[in-house]
C-alpha cells in the first residue's frame, strides 16, 4: 500500500499542500480535504482513495481557478489542462473541469483557432499559422475549419513585402532577400512571387 512521505503548504496558496506520495509528488489537496480524511505523514493510502479525496473536494475550486485563467484571455484546451496540471489538480478533476468549460461555452478550440487566424493573417501566410496551431495543441479538424477562413493570401503577403522593403535599396540582391522572408512568414512559393511580380510592376 503507498504510504504518504510529505505534505508540505504550497508557497503561493497557504491553503492548500502537496502531497507526496512514497517520496514522488502526487497532488495538491486542500489543506481541509486533508483534515476531513486525517492524513498525515505515514497514513497507508491508495492513489485510487486520494485521487477519488481531491476530486470531490476541489471539483469547484479547480473550475474557479480555471474561470478565472480565461477571463484574461482567451485559452486552448491544452493551455487550460497544463494550468491546471501546475496547480496540482489530478487528471479526473482536470476533465471534469474541462468538460464543464465546454458545456459552458468558455472553451472551444475550433472558435479559438478561428479568432487567432483572423488576427495572424494580417502579417502572416496559412503555412505559418497552420503550424503555430498545432503548436497550440489544436486539431487538425479546428486548424482547417480555422485555414477556410483565409482566403486570398496575396494582398495580405503584398502588405508584408511593403512593409519589409519600406526604407531599403531594392536591387535583385533584395528581393530574393524579400522572397525568403515571405517564405519564412508561411506564404507559399506561389504567393511569394505574386506579391514580388505586382511589386515590380508597379515600378
Amino acid at each position: 500500500m503507498p504510504i504518504i512521505t510529505s505534505l508540505t503548504p504550497q508557497t503561493h496558496d497557504k491553503s492548500r499542500c502537496n502531497v507526496e506520495v512514497d517520496g514522488r509528488f502526487f497532488c495538491g489537496m486542500a489543506l481541509e480535504t486533508v483534515i476531513l480524511n486525517r492524513l498525515k505523514v505515514g497514513s497507508s493510502v491508495s492513489y485510487e482513495a486520494l485521487s477519488a479525496m481531491q476530486l470531490e473536494s476541489e471539483k469547484s475550486a479547480a473550475l474557479d481557478k480555471a474561470l478565472t485563467h480565461l477571463t484574461a484571455s482567451q485559452k486552448t484546451e491544452r493551455d487550460t489542462r497544463l494550468f491546471l496540471q501546475r496547480k496540482g489538480y489530478v487528471e479526473e478533476v482536470i476533465d471534469y473541469v474541462v468538460e464543464k468549460l465546454r458545456e459552458y461555452g468558455y472553451l472551444d478550440d475550433t472558435a479559438y483557432a478561428v479568432s487567432y487566424t483572423e488576427a495572424a493573417k494580417k502579417g502572416k501566410g496559412s503555412r505559418l499559422i497552420a503550424a503555430e496551431l498545432k503548436r497550440k495543441g489544436l486539431s487538425e479538424e479546428a486548424i482547417s475549419a480555422a485555414m477556410e477562413g483565409v482566403g486570398d493570401e496575396l494582398e495580405g503577403a503584398t502588405r508584408v513585402l511593403q512593409k519589409y522593403l519600406r526604407g531599403k535599396e531594392i536591387d535583385e540582391k533584395m528581393l530574393k532577400k524579400a522572397y525568403s522572408y515571405l517564405i519564412s512568414k508561411g506564404y507559399d512559393y506561389d504567393t511569394a512571387r505574386s506579391a514580388l511580380a505586382a511589386l515590380k510592376g508597379e515600378e
